[in-house]
């Protein structure tokens, strides 16, 4: 099964709440959460957080690209976040941090970006529900998906069959009707899509079109 995660990077800032509530279908609502150090960009801190938990429907997936994330883990999950993604990349000790996550009661996401190898996760799987694969060089909205990225989506896929784990598989970045069906081929079954939908005009209309898209690359017989 495919699971939607609209983007709210790509929503009308002045809106966000507004952008929140259009996309009651979907599985996640994505939110990027950026510090100006460990990327360019500055975003949604705890208490905007905690008020886009009043008016979405779906559960909150935070994706956190910021320095250090052991300090701030807390105060999003207190501000309502469901899922929590962290950066290889950023943590100091990333299996003690996703314990962490774990002994907080939400899902841990390892995310990685693109330069990064898919080794970086292998000795963290028994320690989170999902992997992020960075797409695109992280820290804005609207970039291309780098076609390269989708290797390590088959490489992790194929290690995860390999030991029966059952992971999600997330990207991010670049996602919309023109590359939807190679990254669930290359096995991602979770898809973060920020201007696809949020800049259609029709949030709810674009995430269904994007869904369709999505399930008609799956071959017959796989539903991850």
């Amino acid at each position: 099964m495919i699971w939607m995660a609209p983007s709210l990077l790509a929503a009308d800032p002045a809106h966000l709440g507004d952008a929140a509530a259009a996309v009651p279908d979907a599985d996640w609502l994505h939110i990027d959460v950026m510090d100006g150090h460990f990327v360019p960009n500055l975003t949604f801190g705890p208490p905007l957080v905690q008020a886009l938990s009043r008016r979405a429907r779906p559960p909150l997936d935070l994706h956190l690209m910021i320095e250090a994330p052991e300090r701030s883990v807390e105060q999003y999950v207190r501000a309502g976040a469901r899922r929590i993604a962290v950066h290889a990349e950023a943590a100091g000790h990333l299996h003690r941090l996703l314990q962490t996550l774990g002994s907080l009661g939400v899902e841990r996401a390892v995310a990685i970006n693109p330069a990064t190898p898919p080794e970086a996760v292998e000795w963290v799987l028994d320690e989170c529900e999902a992997i992020l694969v960075m797409t695109v060089n992280p820290g804005w909205g609207g970039q291309r998906l780098i076609p390269s990225t989708l290797r390590k989506v088959e490489r992790l896929r194929a290690t995860l069959d390999s030991r029966g784990l059952d992971r999600r598989i997330v990207v991010d970045g670049g996602i919309d009707l023109e590359t939807v069906a190679a990254a669930v081929r290359a096995g991602a079954d979770t898809l973060v899509a920020g201007s696809a939908v949020f800049g259609s005009g029709d949030p709810a209309g674009a995430l269904a079109r994007l869904r369709a898209a999505a399930e008609g690359a799956l071959s017959p017989g796989k539903s991850n």
